[in-house]
């Protein structure tokens, strides 16, 4: 962004701390429906039953995250950030809302699909934001702190949802965030009006690219139907969602993306398997935690602090000035400690009762990769991205990301029926979270490819 451009889109220093915050506050009531609902849903599948369809009620968020994020990014490029932010609001709002009222798994999946709707329009529009608002180095400082954002309720969402679900209902989970969202939205409110953040000029929203958005999500979604069925009908699922994918794909992502390529193909590829194999794993550590290993649920929440506490660590750990490592050597170190502890968490699966200590260490290591990896590629994303092409290149991060933790969720929920179809509960929660250390392991490969990316954060 040139210095003209910089002048004229940055407001007031006194409307753009209170714009951070704003963010900040909102960010946390997102991070804490999450952590909240991570820890809640295994009481929700014991009250609602359709045990088979509970990694839906993760990618059903994640795949309408993908049309959103694309969705948001177009028409952040062609009318700015703030109308979506607005829309992508009150659509998490009504998503809370309706899970907060379902009575059945699949209603539970419709609020679930329509909060992926709000929550993938409102993660864009804020990296957008920050990309047009902040120089390079403060970016990473605002990156770290909507990591505290996310990280913090981490601490608190898992005891409270535990309590709340003990104490009241499940139910209240979901209906607990709407006063977060509220006082979020009031604040970000007033310092919003005051930033001018004008439309770049000529750019368009693009029907046709929507209609691809929601190609890719459907063809992600077929690939987790054909897996959950396990007949005949699953090859058509598999061929029918590949095929979507690969005709959907390219036009979401950055011009001439190939999957092998460097630099910012690279990047893209991190961010989907690292974050597949960590959402994977989330979704399916406190099931198993419950299931196999009889832990209550507040002591399942706990773990899930466990790696919270690695995910903050590793986020402020990249945004030090004497952390003289090279972007991209960050991004390494992370998709090597996210892969090292999903193997831990993955041997606790497949030997219940005997090796709980190490799902514990091991979700700590990976959320301290995560932490390192997650923050780092959203830096480098901007770091290798011309200004006219950040909201574009944004979306397509969110949209690889989306996928990622979709796909993720799918592969581990297959494996999971395969488990429970069988009886063997070792077979499901082992396998689903075996393959989601495999997954991690892909993204090491990807994170080599990335070539050399400077840290600002140690430029002095």
């Amino acid at each position: 962004m040139g210095e003209a451009e910089r002048v004229a889109d940055a407001p007031a220093r006194t409307s753009r701390r209170g714009l951070t915050i704003g963010l900040l506050l909102s960010v946390g009531a997102v991070a804490f429906e999450a952590m909240a609902v991570a820890t809640a849903m295994p009481a929700a599948a014991a009250d609602l039953g359709d045990l088979d369809l509970y990694a839906w009620t993760f990618s059903a968020f994640m795949l309408a995250s993908t049309f959103a994020t694309v969705a948001a990014g177009r028409f952040s490029d062609r009318f700015g950030p703030k109308p979506p932010m607005v829309v992508g609001f009150a659509v998490f709002a009504v998503g809370l809302v309706v899970s907060a009222l379902a009575p059945t798994m699949p209603v539970l999946l419709a609020g679930r699909f329509i909060q992926g709707l709000g929550g993938g329009t409102m993660n864009l529009t804020v990296m957008v934001l920050v990309a047009r608002v902040f120089d390079e180095r403060e970016r990473a400082l605002v990156i770290t702190g909507f990591s505290a954002a996310w990280m913090v309720p981490s601490f608190v969402g898992p005891p409270v949802a535990a309590w709340l679900t003990t104490a009241l209902s499940w139910h209240w989970v979901f209906w607990s965030v709407l006063p977060l969202m509220a006082i979020g939205g009031s604040l970000i409110a007033g310092p919003l009006r005051r930033v001018h953040l004008p439309p770049h000029h000529g750019a368009g929203v693009a029907p046709r690219l929507l209609l691809w958005a929601a190609l890719a999500a459907a063809g992600a979604g077929a690939l987790q139907l054909a897996g959950q069925r396990i007949d005949w009908w699953s090859l058509l699922w598999l061929a029918l969602g590949a095929g979507l994918l690969w005709w959907a794909l390219p036009p979401l992502l950055p011009a001439g993306f190939r999957p092998a390529g460097r630099g910012l193909d690279a990047v893209l590829g991190v961010r989907a398997l690292s974050a597949g194999a960590f959402a994977g794993g989330q979704a399916f550590l406190p099931l198993m935690l419950v299931q196999a290993e009889h832990l209550p649920l507040d002591w399942a929440g706990s773990v899930l602090i466990v790696g919270s506490v690695g995910w903050m660590a590793g986020a402020w750990l990249q945004s030090r000035p004497w952390l003289r490592l090279r972007r991209d050597r960050i991004i390494l170190a992370g998709t090597l400690s996210t892969t090292a502890g999903l193997l831990l968490v993955a041997a606790s699966g497949w030997l219940p009762g005997r090796l709980l200590v190490a799902a514990v260490a091991g979700w700590l290591f990976g959320g301290l990769g995560m932490g390192l990896a997650l923050s780092s590629t959203s830096l480098a994303v901007m770091q290798l991205s011309e200004p006219v092409a950040i909201g574009r290149n944004t979306s397509s991060l969110q949209v690889s990301e989306a996928l990622g933790n979709s796909i993720g969720a799918g592969l581990a929920g297959t494996l999971f029926v395969l488990g429970l179809t069988s009886g063997n509960s070792a077979l499901g929660f082992g396998g689903a979270l075996t393959a989601m250390a495999l997954l991690a392991a892909t993204s090491v490969a990807a994170s080599v490819r990335i070539g050399p990316v400077e840290n600002h954060s140690t430029t002095r």
